[in-house]
C-alpha cells in the first residue's frame, strides 16, 4: 500500500505556486519602522535614557526569545521526523535571520546600556554570593557565549536544511541571493545521499539545539530578566520565560501560515489540516503557559516568603496592576477559552484574533517584567513614546530579516516534499553506506 494515496504535487508545481515575488512594499514598512523605531531611540538617549534603554531591554527579550523558540520548534519537528509541517516549517525557519541582529543588539545592552538596565552595576548587592554571581565580567561572558551558541546552531540547521532545497533548484529565490546560493550549492552531490546526510546531521544538531534552548534561556532568563529585581529568586521563573517565548513563535506562525497561504494562494499545499495543527499546538502551549504562571504564583502565595512575595505583590499593585492582569487576560484567558473548540481553530477571523491577543500579551508580559523591577512603586506607569518606539525598531529590523530570507530561498521544503526518496528518511541509515541502522543505533 502507498505511504501517499493522495495526489502529491511535481516539485516543479510547488516551485511554480511557491515563487510568487514578495511585495516590495514589505521591505518599504519594515526599514520604515525600523529607521523611525531608531530616532526614537536616539531621542530617548539624550531625552529620557533610563526609559530609552529599558525599553531596548523589554524588546529585545521577546523578539530574541521569540526568534529563538521559533528555529527550536523546528528542531522538534526534525526530532519527530513530523511530516505535517513539512509545506509549513520553512516559514518558522525564517525567524533564525533576526538571530544576528538580536546577538549585536546584545553586545550593545551588555556594554553601552548597561549602567541604565542592571540595577547591579549602581545599587548594593543582597548577598555576597550575588556579588560574585553578578561580577560583570563574568556576566557578560557567559551571557555572550550563551547567546552565540544560541545563534550558531540554529543558522548552521537552517543552513543544512535550506542547502537541500537550493542544491535541487538553485533558481528558487531572489535574484540578489544568487551568489549565495551558487556557493551554497558547491559539492552538492547525488540528491539521495544529500537527503539522507543532511537528515543525519540535522537530527543531532536539532537534539543540541533543543537541549540549549532549555538550559540556554534558563540562563538568560535569570541574569537578564529574573534578577532585574535583585532580591528575587523563583525556580519556575526561567521555564515560565522560555516556554513563553515557545508560545509567542508558535502565534507568529500561526499568523505567518495564515499570511503565505492567501498570498500564495496556496490552499491545496498549506491545508486546513495544517491550520488545525497550528491551532492545537497554540492551544496546548496556551494551557501549559498558564499552568506554569498559576503554578508559580501558588508557590509564591503559599510559601509566604518575602524575598518572593514582594515580586509578585508590586506587579499587583497600582500603577502595575492594569498591566499585568491585561497581559495574563490577553496570554491565556481569552485564548484558552477561544481557541477551546474545533471550530474556533479553522475559523481563520477567530484564530487570527487570538494569535494577535497572544503576542500583544506576551509583548506586556516582558514589559511587566523589567519596567516594575526597574521603577518600583511609582506615581504612574511609564508607558510611551519610547516604548512604542523602540518596538518599532524591533519589528521593522524583525521584518526586514524574515523578509529577506524568504526571499532569497525556496518557501518550502520542496526536496522533503518532492523526492522519491523521502520516505526512506523515515528510517535512519548510515549516510555513508545509506544502509538502514540497527534498531540499537
Amino acid at each position: 500500500m502507498s505511504l501517499h494515496p493522495t495526489p502529491v504535487p511535481t516539485r516543479d508545481e510547488l516551485q511554480a505556486a511557491t515563487s510568487k515575488p514578495l511585495p516590495k512594499s514589505l521591505t518599504t514598512i519594515s526599514l520604515a519602522l525600523a529607521v523611525i523605531g531608531a530616532v526614537v531611540f536616539v531621542a530617548g538617549l539624550f531625552m529620557a535614557p533610563d526609559r530609552a534603554w529599558h525599553a531596548w531591554h523589554f524588546n529585545w527579550l521577546f523578539f530574541a526569545g521569540l526568534s529563538s523558540g521559533g528555529v527550536t520548534i523546528v528542531a522538534v519537528q526534525r526530532i519527530t521526523t513530523a511530516r505535517w509541517s513539512r509545506p509549513v516549517v520553512r516559514i518558522l525557519e525564517g525567524y533564525v535571520a533576526f538571530l544576528p541582529v538580536a546577538f549585536v543588539f546584545l553586545l550593545i545592552s551588555l556594554f553601552a546600556g548597561r549602567g541604565h538596565i542592571f540595577p547591579w552595576i549602581h545599587d548594593t548587592f543582597p548577598s555576597t554570593s550575588k556579588a560574585a554571581y553578578f561580577s560583570m565580567n563574568f556576566l557578560v561572558i557567559r551571557d555572550v557565549v550563551t547567546f552565540a551558541v544560541l545563534t550558531v546552531l540554529p543558522l548552521w540547521f537552517v543552513y543544512k536544511s535550506v542547502r537541500l532545497d537550493v542544491g535541487q533548484l538553485p533558481e528558487s529565490g531572489a535574484k540578489w541571493a544568487a551568489g549565495l546560493r551558487a556557493r551554497m550549492r558547491r559539492g552538492f552531490g547525488e540528491e539521495r545521499r544529500e537527503l539522507h546526510a543532511t537528515h543525519s546531521i540535522t537530527g543531532k544538531l536539532a537534539v543540541a539545539m533543543a537541549i540549549t534552548y532549555a538550559v540556554g534561556w534558563s540562563l538568560l532568563a535569570w541574569d537578564l530578566s529574573m534578577t532585574l529585581s535583585m532580591h528575587f529568586q523563583s525556580d519556575l521563573y526561567s521555564w515560565w520565560f522560555f516556554m513563553g517565548a515557545w508560545l509567542s513563535a508558535l502565534m507568529a506562525f500561526t499568523l505567518l501560515v495564515l499570511a503565505w497561504r492567501r498570498y500564495l494562494g496556496a490552499d491545496d499545499i498549506i491545508t486546513e489540516k495544517q491550520i488545525h495543527d497550528i491551532g492545537k499546538l497554540c492551544f496546548a502551549f496556551t494551557a501549559f503557559w498558564g499552568y506554569l504562571t498559576f503554578g508559580q504564583y501558588l508557590v509564591i502565595w503559599y510559601g509566604n516568603m518575602g524575598e518572593q512575595t514582594f515580586y509578585m505583590r508590586l506587579r499587583l499593585m497600582a500603577p502595575w496592576k492594569l498591566a499585568t492582569l491585561l497581559s495574563i487576560w490577553l496570554v491565556f484567558v481569552l485564548p484558552f477559552f477561544g481557541l477551546i473548540t474545533k471550530m474556533a481553530k479553522m475559523y481563520l477571523p477567530t484564530h487570527i484574533l487570538f494569535a494577535v491577543s497572544s503576542l500583544v500579551g506576551l509583548w506586556l508580559m516582558c514589559y511587566v517584567e523589567v519596567y516594575p523591577s526597574a521603577y518600583g512603586v511609582a506615581p504612574s506607569a511609564p508607558f510611551g513614546i519610547w516604548e512604542l518606539g523602540v518596538a518599532a525598531l524591533y519589528l521593522g529590523l524583525w521584518g526586514l530579516s524574515y523578509v529577506k530570507f524568504m526571499d532569497a530561498f525556496p518557501r518550502m521544503r520542496l526536496t522533503a516534499m518532492t523526492s522519491a526518496y523521502r520516505d526512506e528518511i523515515q528510517v535512519p541509515v548510515d549516510p555513508k553506506t545509506l544502509e538502514p541502522l540497527p534498531a540499537h543505533e
